[in-house]
């Protein structure tokens, strides 16, 4: 059985083909660093997905690195930009440090982008790690919603708190907490509604759950992950900014890596949102889900080993 690498780097075949190749183009047909050079380097990151902000700062950071080891060969410089694509997406050394506290996680996302099947995921993650996990189907208005997550909540072994449909959610969070305090569990998950075609109803929405878990459970650890479809592009990052509107987001799950031509937007979204990608989905499989490793990441897309500072 293929590893999880293995299943990534295959994921990406198709943004290889598209921007990789690219990249291998300009530094195979410049045979000088030079205005030309770093021009086009520029739009095929553009065009790769990377993103403007991010492209920009990773292209000041290789003409700097450039100058001050005074890199003349295109050809030279090619393990410095995929350094510096790497920088741009370290994640802070405590971002997993929820995994070993109380904590409750909201999953948040558009329906569609796997989001109730990313709950499923990541309660399997939990429960491989030791942990006592439950779940809460606070999405009450899709009965296809509940239905497809106690599918998944029995694939990961992880008990589930269900509503009737259309009940208020914030009621399916009070019997979730009160689950969650008398079973002694380490981690709630929390599927959300898929709405944002009124802010204002998801925004009082997500408040009164939040109440009841400031009163039920304070002090709790809170993460609040968005789940985003890698092959959307830029539209994942447009609706990233309109979930960060209501909510206050904390890190973001990027699924369907697999088979993507749009791998570049990874690195993107972390730029344009300061918001870290913390898992990544390459699949369907229960266990298709990872913590999301930048070094992994630039080595499955590029396919290369570069030394990492």
């Amino acid at each position: 059985m293929a590893g999880f690498f293995e299943k990534l780097a295959a994921g990406l075949t198709k943004t290889r083909d598209k921007f990789v190749k690219g990249i291998d183009n300009v530094f195979n047909g410049y045979t000088s660093i030079d205005d030309d050079f770093y021009e086009e380097l520029e739009e095929v990151l553009i065009m790769g997905d990377i993103g403007v902000n991010a492209t920009s700062t990773i292209m000041d950071r290789l003409r700097e690195h450039v100058r001050e080891q005074h890199i003349t060969d295109p050809e030279k410089c090619r393990a410095l930009l995929l350094q510096d694509i790497w920088q741009q997406m370290k994640i802070d050394e405590h971002a997993y440090d929820f995994e070993d506290k109380k904590t409750i996680i909201f999953v948040i996302g558009v329906n569609g982008v796997g989001k109730t099947t990313s709950v499923g995921k990541l309660a399997a993650i939990f429960k491989n790690k030791g942990k006592k996990v439950i779940i809460a189907a606070a999405d009450t208005y899709r009965a296809a919603a509940t239905e497809q997550l106690v599918e998944w909540a029995d694939r990961a072994g992880a008990p589930i708190i269900t509503g009737r449909e259309g009940a208020d959610p914030a009621s399916v969070i009070y019997d979730a907490t009160s689950a969650f305090k008398a079973r002694d569990c380490d981690i709630l998950i929390v599927d959300t509604a898929g709405r944002l075609h009124n802010k204002k109803n998801l925004m009082e929405e997500l408040a009164k759950m939040n109440r009841i878990i400031d009163k039920e459970l304070p002090g709790i650890c809170r993460e609040n992950f968005i789940v985003l479809d890698g092959t959307t592009g830029q539209n994942a990052i447009m609706q990233a900014r309109e979930f960060g509107d209501v909510a206050d987001l904390t890190g973001i799950i990027l699924t369907k890596l697999d088979g993507t031509a749009k791998g570049g937007i990874a690195v993107a979204i972390v730029s344009e949102l300061n918001i870290p990608v913390k898992y990544v989905g390459v699949g369907e499989g229960i266990d298709d889900l990872e913590r999301f490793s930048p070094a992994e990441f630039v080595d499955a897309l590029f396919l290369d080993s570069v030394e990492k500072k």
